[in-house]
């Protein structure tokens, strides 16, 4: 019984099978209404509708989702009437087409939610003029397409109602997960048997990092909607601290406390990296369990090995014959896992949180006033900005797009520009992919196309693979593109096929379309103002220097001030942390462009490498922020964070001061036990030094990538 229970538990609380349902019964009511109306047509508005909808939802509170759900009515509203209104009129609609593009584009400056109502507002325009010439009377086409998407919203709106959080619980999953997968990989940094692979160890931590900060900006964004909605649902604040307990042990995970290599070397043939790596492998699977518990809505059970493992991770390390600075070493990084643990064991405990508390830990970029959103977008409106480019691009697409299409009378042509739209990217690399995975799939697509239309050619079969059709589009839209591009040329067939128009016919028009829309995407990025991602590779090195400069600023100040996590703190670090991610998407990217210079990608790597390592140093002394610094090393501390911040602002190093800070230092370390100074002035006197071992070359990478453009 127990085992059905938990089988029938994880069926109820996949993540798929909500949204499944909530399409489904949206699908069903855009078809089978309809169908049982003898108006077969218009189910292929109110579909269309539907998925331009669904492809426009935004996680949110019910409150919230009420407020999105009447911006993007509106936003679909006046897409959809305008190209009826303009479709007789080629120059006005070339003009219209021209503007929407344009405009619908850059508001993708006011943030992620006015980006995704902006997409679904182009795709709606698109759609209407893909079904223009299915209704004689003027703008009933419009009217279902809108109505459609209104279905979807009120059905949306509902299960936000019955299920309030659970999205937030999804996200939240994935966060544990992924930071599991991060304390595992961190675990290999300690593994004994594994001491000479540690710059492809790094490669991979960063990797992995780049997932779980892309994850954790996710649940944040997912709690502040929330938090803003409905403070003081009790779900949201377990959640809250889910979030808060993710984000300390992420900092902590971060930390290196010692250089990996010398700290190999010299326990080469101790049994001390084995227990910590193992500890770390524990937490990682940890990680996993409270992911589980977060989705299955179950307390998280603490494994009892961690006592034992510490117990003799201790043992070791007082048995030890090493010197007393790398004792001491060891211990903090003892300290530091036991934090870990410490989150751990108390994670069930829903502790009070003040409203101070969210505002320091919660920052979200939100826009504020209607003057806000002005300046955003006026930000935008020079070339050198990358959106500015792309809503130019998208622009001509579509100009471009629609005089093929008055030029040839292509059937079906405005297919065109809804594959310009999906396919043209920011940046070459990613449009190529996208490219190669949209012709792929539609022409498997289109070759399953033609065997289904004849086997489904019954109105009941056809509703059936419609709504299969789309509901498959939608499982495999994020993690299968090619399969996604599969089901919506399928669902294109079976819909058409509703009109009796023949399917050989819509083949070869999508063919057409689809080859056209691509190559034009594709020159588009390719040569207008191309974005070159090697060319914007200095600006963002220089952004990752300044923003490692203000964290560990911020990170001063907070021994300065006692752990006061305020704002500033909290936003330098995700600064930090988010310019590394950004840092390590752009270097892959630029790994997969025509004008490819190795030695540049080299060079690139090792400061991707080299920035890692630097932000873990300032994570370290983060980690140990709430301790007391003696006088004489806060001095110290003042003086050595000053040298660094003007370094990495400046871009530009005194060798022979930074060399006599070393030295300085090490002389310190040295002679340390003739003080009486505690563990955290020793580490925060290592992490100095160990920054300021790295700093040169930090600097000296930083203007060798400057000149290579």
């Amino acid at each position: 019984m127990k085992i059905q229970a938990g089988r029938t538990r994880k069926i109820f609380y996949h993540s798929n099978l909500l949204f499944s349902i909530r399409i489904i019964i949206a699908l069903l009511g855009t078809t089978l209404i309809p169908a049982l109306m003898g108006e077969t047509r218009t189910i292929i508005p109110l579909t269309l509708g539907v998925i331009a909808a669904a492809i426009s939802d935004i996680d949110a509170s019910p409150k919230q989702r009420l407020i999105n759900l009447s911006l993007l009515l509106v936003c679909f509203a006046i897409a959809a009437f305008s190209v009826e209104l303009l479709f007789p009129y080629p120059i006005l609609f070339l003009i219209g087409l021209i503007l929407s593009g344009f405009s619908f584009t850059i508001i993708g400056a006011l943030g992620q939610k006015f980006s995704v109502i902006s997409l679904g507002t182009l795709l709606m325009a698109t759609y209407t003029m893909l079904g223009v010439g299915l209704f004689k009377e003027q703008y009933v086409l419009s009217s279902l397409l809108v109505l459609g998407a209104l279905w979807y919203g009120i059905i949306a709106w509902i299960e936000s109602i019955v299920q309030p959080i659970r999205t937030t619980h999804e996200y939240l999953n994935h966060s544990f997960k992924t930071l599991g997968k991060f304390l595992h990989a961190k675990s290999h940094m300690f593994d004994p048997d594994e001491t000479d692979n540690f710059e492809i160890q790094t490669a991979e931590l960063t990797a992995i990092n780049q997932s779980l900060i892309k994850s954790m900006n996710e649940s944040k964004r997912s709690l502040f909607n929330r938090l803003r909605g409905d403070q003081g649902h009790k779900r949201v604040r377990i959640m809250l601290n889910y979030y808060f307990v993710a984000q300390d042990i992420h900092e902590r995970a971060t930390s290196s406390h010692i250089s990996y290599q010398k700290l190999s070397n010299q326990l080469k043939n101790s049994d001390i990296l084995f227990r910590i790596s193992r500890i770390l492998a524990l937490q990682g699977k940890a990680c996993a369990q409270i992911a589980d518990s977060i989705k299955y809505r179950q307390p998280y059970n603490h494994s009892p090995l961690f006592e034992k493992y510490f117990k003799l991770l201790e043992e070791s390390i007082q048995n030890a014959e090493i010197s007393s600075s790398l004792r001491l070493t060891l211990q903090n990084i003892m300290k530091n896992l036991s934090e870990i643990d410490k989150q751990f064991r108390q994670i069930n405990q829903v502790n009070y949180i003040s409203q101070d508390a969210i505002d320091n830990n919660i920052v979200e970029d939100e826009v504020s006033s209607f003057k806000d959103a002005y300046d955003r977008i006026k930000k935008h409106l020079t070339l050198k900005s990358a959106l500015f480019r792309h809503s130019v691009r998208i622009s001509l697409v579509f100009a471009i797009g629609y005089i093929i299409i008055l030029l040839t009378h292509l059937p079906h042509g405005y297919w065109i520009l809804m594959t310009g739209l999906v396919i043209c990217q920011p940046n070459y690399s990613t449009t190529q992919k996208r490219v190669l995975i949209r012709f792929a799939g539609t022409i498997l697509g289109i070759f399953l196309g033609v065997f289904f239309v004849y086997l489904f050619n019954t109105l009941p079969t056809q509703i059936f693979a419609i709504i299969t059709s789309a509901w498959l589009y939608f499982i495999f839209k994020n993690s299968r593109q090619a399969s996604a591009t599969v089901f919506i040329t399928l669902l294109v067939f079976f819909s058409f096929s509703l009109t009796g128009e023949s399917s050989w016919d819509v083949a070869w028009s999508r063919i057409i379309a689809t080859i056209i829309g691509s190559v034009g995407a594709l020159l588009a990025v390719f040569l207008l103002w191309p974005d070159w991602k090697y060319r914007t590779l200095p600006s963002l090195v220089e952004t990752a220097n300044h923003d490692n400069a203000n964290y560990l600023k911020q990170t001063h100040r907070q021994y300065q001030e006692t752990r006061i996590d305020n704002v500033d703190y909290r936003y330098a670090r995700r600064e930090a942390y988010d310019n590394s991610a950004d840092l390590s998407e752009l270097i892959s990217i630029m790994s997969n462009e025509p004008k490819v210079d190795h030695d540049l990608i080299d060079k690139a790597f090792r400061f991707l490498t080299l920035n890692h390592t630097f932000i873990s140093y300032i994570a370290t002394l983060g980690v140990h922020r709430a301790s007391k610094l003696s006088p004489e090393i806060q001095v110290i501390f003042n003086n050595i964070e000053r040298f660094i911040y003007d370094a990495l602002y400046n871009n530009n190093i005194d060798v022979e001061q930074s060399q006599a800070f070393c030295d300085a230092l090490q002389e310190m370390l040295d002679t340390f036990n003739d003080y009486d100074y505690t563990n955290i002035d020793y580490q925060v006197i290592l992490q100095l030094q160990l920054m300021l071992q790295i700093l040169p070359e930090i600097i000296e990478t930083s203007q060798a990538i400057r000149t290579k453009i």
